[in-house]
């Protein structure tokens, strides 16, 4: 019989090396999340893993995972014997394009992504981090709602989060992506982040479902009808990005993060730009059509003051009489809002003036300066306008230009008319510096409204009352229909050529960069929700 004692060195070998075996099985385990099975299952529906997604998103080799062991702590129903290592959640930190960012990625294979409480709690742990810390928060969200299982304790999880998002709410940017089922009190997580994307045929949200609904109201609706990426992004306005796959999506995240600041304390970031010493865009000269009724799109005067190619629109397909997004201008990131006469002559209704506030909103929470292109003949008219709202949906518009304290420069490209000319940043509501092309019209309302008011008797008195009323029509037009009294008055800093818009634009941001504006001492205010 040997008797030799191994050397106590070699006992600590092989004791470190089976506890490193433990760890790389756990490890590997973790990654597999609900198992292989369930995997190809989330295959066949054409989405990603959680793991897939994040593989996506951030840069090669910066994702660092914080709480790859956690588990539930249920024993109600039989969780006590169906575990999963990281509890149907990654949660952690990287890089997207050289920034840090935290983030959390639901994984529809445990349980069918379901949140419990500890699901919650790593990610308001994320959450903390990314306060903390100062960068943005992303959430891919893939969940079947609360883990009915655990009850009241689930819905303290969703709670916990909802609380947290308001809390960072204009702290940092907070970014939703929805990859597959959302619904129920899941909802309100991202309705309370800044932007929204959803993929289409693969994800919806909504509060109720088809079930319910079909039982209290008695609809048959599918859940694309009721909440897919194409109701949301037409209908509702929930979502700001309706994306053809997943990986259209995280494109999108990776985008929209290049045009804003890590927090709200940074300023918006800008990338290098050499200019050739001629800005002049002598397209802009033919865009404004010789009819004053005649539309046109916007986004060829955007497309032709901007850096080349740098337009990223938000919320597009929803209230289309207005356009808002991000841009470059010089380098620099800009925000840009846009009457469009091209859809319903760009009035402003309930639906396009709370685009345009949210959006104005988020451009100041994060010091993103504001160019406004102006072409608004007023508000829309209507019973259903006012029935809905447009006083309160039109002074949420207000209200948010009034509010900014970031660089607001507007110009006015053609019609500026009644409140409508106020609301759309004018010099009254503390814009810094407001443009006008040659075509502009600013004034109370329309030539032929105006005359009909103005010379009601004249008109009514003339032996051709039809040629009285153009002719008075002319004279108005003549009188205000142009961009001169507002310009006497100082309401205008600058009547400019088309083709100069974008050099004064560049040179005004500039002079702006500094701009320091203190709001009064106050909680906060009071929004027309």
């Amino acid at each position: 019989m040997d008797t030799t004692l191994a050397p106590m060195s070699q006992i600590k070998i092989n004791d470190m090396n089976s506890k490193l075996s433990l760890l790389e099985e756990k490890q590997a385990e973790a990654l597999l999340g609900g198992g292989q099975k369930r995997i190809d299952s989330q295959h066949k529906k054409g989405k990603l893993t959680a793991r897939e997604r994040l593989h996506f998103l951030l840069d090669e080799g910066s994702f660092e995972e914080i709480g790859m062991f956690v588990t539930h702590r249920s024993t109600e129903f039989g969780l006590d014997r169906e575990k999963y290592l990281g509890d149907g959640v990654i949660t952690g930190y990287g890089k997207v394009n050289g920034r840090l960012i935290y983030v959390f990625s639901q994984d529809f294979t445990v349980f069918g992504g379901s949140l419990s409480e500890t699901h919650a709690e790593k990610i308001c742990r994320i959450m903390d981090l990314a306060m903390q810390n100062g960068a943005p928060l992303i959430g891919l969200n893939d969940s079947g709602g609360a883990r009915i299982q655990e009850g009241v304790v689930s819905l303290g999880g969703y709670a916990d989060i909802f609380y947290k998002n308001t809390m960072a709410s204009g702290v940092i940017p907070q970014l939703s992506a929805i990859m597959g089922p959302c619904a129920g009190g899941a909802v309100y997580s991202p309705a309370i982040t800044d932007f929204i994307m959803m993929v289409e045929n693969t994800s919806y949200m909504f509060v109720t479902g088809p079930n319910v609904v079909k039982t209290v109201t008695h609809e048959e609706v599918t859940s694309e009808e009721l909440g897919g990426a194409s109701a949301h992004s037409t209908k509702s306005g929930v979502t700001h990005f309706s994306c053809a796959n997943e990986i259209e999506c995280i494109n999108n995240i990776k985008a929209l993060l290049s045009y804003m600041p890590q927090n709200c304390e940074d300023d918006a970031p800008s990338v290098p730009y050499e200019s050739n010493g001629n800005e002049k865009r002598t397209a802009l000269n033919n865009i404004i059509p010789e009819s004053a009724n005649q539309p046109y799109d916007i986004r060829e005067v955007i497309e032709g003051t901007i850096d080349e190619g740098s337009f990223l629109e938000v919320h597009k397909n929803y209230a289309e009489n207005i356009v808002v997004g991000f841009a470059r201008l010089a380098g620099k990131s800009i925000g840009i809002v846009a009457n469009q006469p091209a859809f319903l002559a760009g009035v402003l209704d309930n639906n396009s003036s709370t685009k345009a506030a949210r959006f104005v909103r988020f451009c100041d929470c994060f010091n993103i300066p504001l160019l406004v292109f102006e072409d608004v003949p007023g508000f829309l008219p209507g019973t259903d306008q006012e029935w809905h709202g447009i006083i309160n949906n039109g002074a949420k518009l207000l209200y948010a230009f009034c509010e900014a304290t970031v660089p607001r420069i507007t110009v006015i490209t053609r019609k500026a008319y009644g409140g409508a000319y106020d609301v759309m940043n004018s010099k009254h509501i503390g814009a810094d510096m407001n443009y006008a092309w040659p075509s502009a019209e600013i004034a109370v309302m329309g030539a032929k409204g105006a005359a009909e008011i103005i010379f009601k008797n004249e008109i009514a008195a003339a032996s051709d009352p039809v040629a009285k009323l153009a002719e008075k029509e002319k004279e108005y037009i003549e009188h205000f229909a142009n961009p001169y009294r507002a310009a006497e008055r100082g309401y205008v800093d600058e009547v400019i050529k088309p083709e100069d818009t974008r050099e004064k634009l560049i040179k005004a941001f500039k002079m702006l960069e500094n701009k320091v504006a203190v709001l009064p001492k106050k909680k906060h205010g009071n929004i027309p929700l």
